[in-house]
């Protein structure tokens, strides 16, 4: 590198932000991630031993993919190309892919690809891909915070394994904090900055797991702090108060992929929070839906299919509460429809349970499936038509209304089902009371 390149880099990451600054300059640096890349584990012994190979980086913003795929390529002295899948078309991809063949050719180097949001490419982008990963011309590493085995097609993955990065703790980002305040040269190390234990909570909360976010967050709230005091910051301490850092932050980022894991992830948790009759949680996960913009006309959908799969005849009226707060929520709409939902879902949180309903079903669904369809018994054919009494419709049929307590028994199913039983009330709520009646129905034990 020349004077004059030296001196443009230089410049260039001096106007750069904290958390570009501050990247890892090797895997030493990297903080968290320790199941990937702490002594003796999969990826560190791949990068260690030279033994590069296409993969796929999944994990939530600011946990160091980008990073990570940086390293990997200077670690292995690999060429690093980018391609961001928002912009970059498949003429991109081929000319990424053109250029690597010829500086594998002409300077025996390897090329790592590095794809961010890959997630955004196309099946026929991905595609384009195959060829070159498949003979080695290029080393793909693809970076997605959506789940790859819903967004990435499987020839793709058969031949780029998954390696999942988590979310970083809060002591990591408290880490990656200190080195930030400590750092002379890429850091805030000459501005003797004092964050309070307030303002440090903060930050390290509203950034969730996000080192990105932690750390432009403390770069802003520094540059206040300094526009605020009006001192020289390398003789005067800077002082960076709670109070800053939350007009720093304004609104806080909320990581939410409307289709991805997070939306299936936080149902399933919302599901299973009602289920196992957790009304504050349910409460919780409702309100994180309904904070990061997720439809309500879904959360809605789920509770509907909750009171009836979950709760069931137990408490029959679960259903009748869902789905008024279905039809609330289209009447009223936010953020007053929030309020019917919760109603909802703290319903039937405190139902009794049964999944009677949702096994019958199941269990009827098989049988027919699977076994033969006799015909319809006689006596419950259709009898309303011109003809129908000739052909024998309906002799027979004994009307339960005729019978004391309006109940006669008599063959329901077809004749290679009787005695079959699809539904086994629980001794639960309202089926409590269904168990005892149909125990006196069935009385001799057998199905009708």
């Amino acid at each position: 590198m020349d004077l004059f390149a030296a001196a443009a880099e230089q410049a260039r990451q001096a106007a750069a932000p904290l958390a570009e600054r501050m990247r890892p300059r090797d895997l030493d640096e990297i903080v968290g991630q320790e199941e990937l890349l702490g002594p003796g584990r999969p990826l560190r012994v791949l990068v260690e031993r030279d033994r590069l190979r296409s993969m796929i980086l999944y994990g939530p913003p600011g946990s160091g993919k980008t990073t990570l795929a940086r390293l990997i390529a200077a670690r292995t002295r690999a060429f690093l190309a980018s391609l961001n899948a928002v912009t970059a078309g498949v003429a991109d991809v081929r000319r990424a892919i053109e250029e690597a063949r010829e500086r594998l050719r002409f300077r025996g180097q390897r090329t790592v690809l590095f794809i961010d949001e890959i997630h955004r490419f196309t099946r026929a982008q991905q595609d384009a891909l195959l060829p070159a990963v498949e003979d080695g011309t290029i080393v793909l590493i693809g970076a997605t915070t959506q789940n790859p085995f819903f967004s990435v097609n499987a020839p793709l993955l058969s031949r780029a394994p998954v390696f999942r990065l988590s979310a970083l703790t809060d002591e990591h980002l408290s880490q990656l904090l200190d080195r930030a305040l400590a750092d002379r040269e890429r850091g805030l190390g000459r501005f003797s900055v004092q964050l309070e234990p307030e303002a440090r909570a903060l930050l390290i909360r509203a950034a969730n797991g996000d080192a990105r976010s932690a750390l432009n967050g403390l770069e802003l709230a520094v540059d206040m702090a300094m526009a605020s005091e009006r001192t020289t910051p390398e003789v005067t301490p800077v002082r960076v108060t709670a109070e800053l850092v939350a007009a720093a932050l304004q609104v806080r980022t909320v990581h939410y992929d409307g289709d991805g894991d997070e939306h299936y992830d936080t149902l399933s948790a919302f599901i299973k929070s009602m289920r196992g009759s957790d009304p504050d949680a349910a409460v919780y996960w409702l309100a994180r839906m309904l904070e990061a913009g997720e439809d309500p006309r879904t959360i809605a959908r789920r509770l509907i299919i909750h009171a009836a799969e979950d709760v069931g005849n137990a408490d029959p009226q679960a259903l009748l509460v869902a789905v008024a707060a279905a039809q609330a929520v289209e009447h009223v709409g936010l953020p007053e429809g929030r309020i019917p939902l919760a109603q909802a879902a703290i319903y039937i949180a405190t139902a009794p349970k049964s999944n009677s309903a949702y096994k019958a079903i199941g269990a009827a669904l098989e049988t027919v499936r699977t076994e033969r369809w006799d015909p319809v018994p006689i006596h419950l054919r259709d009898a309303s038509y011109p003809g129908a009494k000739r052909l024998g419709h309906g002799e027979g049929y004994r009307y339960p209304h005729d019978f004391p307590g309006h109940h006669v028994a008599q063959q329901y199913l077809p004749d290679n089902l009787v005695g079959r039983r699809f539904y086994e009330p629980s001794d639960q709520g309202y089926e409590a009371v269904l168990r005892e009646r149909l125990k006196t129905w069935r009385g001799d034990g057998k199905g009708h």
